[in-house]
């Protein structure tokens, strides 16, 4: 009997080990996805990382204002698809999360990021933010974990003058 329960802890800790790789990987993704946003976007790719049900949206005064609140997947998806327009909004977009926690209790899992985007912008503008994700996910019937509700809070915001620069590299000379 000792080995069988031994087995059964095992089990558990090795479900949420997947539960946490699997979440990790749909917030890379969704990470990725948005850093590409054009009118190539997959938004079937995109939106098969939400639940039915799921909610997105800015909290604070400043990201509340900027973004709103979006309620199900249909209104997510008509979000997206404003970035997505023939004329991109974003010339360069790269998102940088880290300090993630994520917490899994059953089929539910709450997790946090703070996360760094560098964005320029088609008007000729960039930006740099600085925000806290709260998302909390749902594993699906087939094992799958969505996000269920994103939240991103803005802790900084600055306009930069560009990005990418044709300066050299300072790099060390190799020697011949």
């Amino acid at each position: 009997m000792a080995q069988a329960h031994n087995w059964d802890a095992v089990l558990q800790r090795l479900a949420q080990l997947e539960a946490h790789n699997a979440i990790r990987n749909c917030i890379n993704r969704y990470m990725e996805i948005c850093d590409a946003l054009s009118v190539d976007t997959d938004l079937d790719e995109l939106m098969a990382l939400f639940d039915a049900d799921s909610v997105w949206e800015g909290i604070g005064a400043k990201y509340a204002a900027s973004f709103g609140r979006y309620e199900s997947a249909a209104a997510i998806r008509r979000m997206f698809a404003t970035y997505t327009q023939q004329e991109s909004h974003f010339v360069m977009n790269a998102h940088f999360v880290s300090s993630e926690q994520i917490t899994v209790q059953g089929s539910e899992a709450k997790a946090t990021w703070l996360m760094l985007q560098t964005s320029s912008f088609r008007d000729g503008r960039s930006h740099l933010n600085g925000a806290k994700l709260h998302v909390s996910f749902k594993q699906q019937e087939d094992g799958t974990w969505r996000i269920k509700h994103f939240q991103t809070e803005n802790l900084f915001s600055r306009p930069v003058s560009h990005w990418h620069s044709e300066a050299e590299l300072p790099v060390p000379k190799t020697q011949q």
